[in-house]
């Protein structure tokens, strides 16, 4: 591998985990369009680019994913019943998730992402919160949306928080609750979307040198090493920046992100 692009997939983490760290939400949304990028550039099949771009954030993720929970759980800001009653679905989910984006091919997957990510946007632009309207539900009704989830996190290589902090509040649980309980719940969606996309990647044929299954590990070491570093400077820098403009930037980024990446697969 080229050590030019070992060095993007080391600036490509550093700035991940700083986003990561200033608005609390996984870094799929600038890792999968800039990874399907560079994997064009270096030549890899392009019918596998997209779902290893997807599966090497979901490994990516991980650290950060660990190192949050972590930080959160200090902070008493986990609702440790609430992640064991959803965490069967949310691996029953992503890890069927995984199973459908292999199932599909990258044109439809990278037109979903991009839709995904400008409703993020969307949602970032315009900073609307969920009014609490239900209680909690039960086991069963925590799993289902648990797996709901799950599914789209695999298709779209998130953390999941993006999903899962509107779904608590919704649940009359306070925000600040919801966002350390779904960074509790961003573990399971990492490591069993993580595993689902080598499990499916397993058995493909013409992948490059250093994968398991669709998972490309010199750049997931990369990116890892870096986020899980930069990541509580992101979160240092929350209290000093003017967060409003960086979330509408922020938003803008995602969108042209995304429409690049569907110009990379629909034009490769």
């Amino acid at each position: 591998m080229d050590f030019l692009f070992l060095f993007y997939f080391l600036l490509l983490g550093a700035i991940t985990g700083i986003f990561a760290g200033l608005f609390g939400i996984g870094g799929g949304g600038i890792m999968v369009p800039v990874l399907t990028f560079l994997f064009v550039q270096q030549q890899f099949p392009a019918e596998h680019v997209l779902h290893m771009a997807l599966a090497t954030s979901m490994a990516a993720i991980v650290p950060t994913a660990i190192a949050s929970l972590r930080a959160h759980h200090k902070h008493n800001a986990v609702i440790w019943p609430v992640v064991i009653k959803i965490a069967p679905g949310i691996l029953l989910g992503t890890f069927a998730g995984t199973f459908l984006a292999s199932y599909l091919s990258a044109e439809p997957l990278a037109i979903f992402f991009s839709c995904f990510m400008a409703f993020v946007a969307l949602q970032m632009v315009l900073n609307r919160k969920p009014k609490p309207a239900q209680q909690l539900p039960g086991v069963v009704g925590l799993s289902s949306a648990g797996t709901g989830i799950g599914i789209i996190s695999a298709l779209v290589a998130i953390g999941g928080g993006t999903l899962t902090v509107p779904f608590l509040v919704w649940c009359n649980i306070s925000l600040p609750v919801a966002i350390g309980t779904s960074a509790a719940v961003g573990l399971p969606i990492a490591l069993s979307g993580a595993v689902g996309y080598i499990v499916n990647g397993w058995s493909q044929v013409g992948l490059p040198t250093y994968t398991l299954g669709y998972v490309f590990w010199p750049a997931v070491i990369a990116m890892a090493s870096m986020s899980f570093f930069t990541a509580p400077l992101g979160a240092k820098l929350a209290h000093r920046l003017p967060i409003p403009l960086l979330k509408k930037l922020f938003a803008l980024l995602l969108v042209g992100l995304s429409l690049q990446m569907l110009i990379t697969v629909f034009g490769h």
